[in-house]
């Protein structure tokens, strides 16, 4: 989801799976005054649901915005043939790390519940 989106995201409202966990944050109040506005202007959704949309729209952003590194290993060929090579940036480790969290945190919910939480 991208920032652009969630206007007509909240136009709508959404769902989602969401972790058992809270967090607990300080704003700075021009972002602050910010989020109240947003949350004035669409009453369906809560402060939590906006800063929920907000960040997942954010970390969305950042991981598109991970610079692509050009490795030296061929792993594929496009569609004319020409060779694909790996990507030794940042991004194959943050995916990395997203996954092994993710794992984490469905882990412990199942643990924390009894039941097995859906993966995607």
């Amino acid at each position: 989801m991208k920032v652009n989106d969630l206007v007509q995201l909240w136009e709508n409202t959404a769902s989602g799976q969401l972790t058992q966990s809270t967090y607990t944050i300080q704003l700075p109040i021009e972002d602050a005054a910010k989020l109240a506005a947003l949350a004035e202007m669409y009453p369906k959704r809560s402060l939590e649901n906006l800063m929920t949309d907000l960040l997942n729209a954010a970390l969305n952003e950042i991981e598109g915005s991970l610079p692509y590194v050009k490795g030296s290993k061929v792993i594929a060929e496009d569609e004319l043939g020409d060779p694909m090579f790996e990507d030794i940036g940042p991004t194959p480790r943050f995916l990395t790390l997203t996954r092994k969290h993710l794992a984490r945190i469905r882990e412990q919910q199942s643990q924390d519940t009894g039941t097995t939480v859906p993966s995607h």
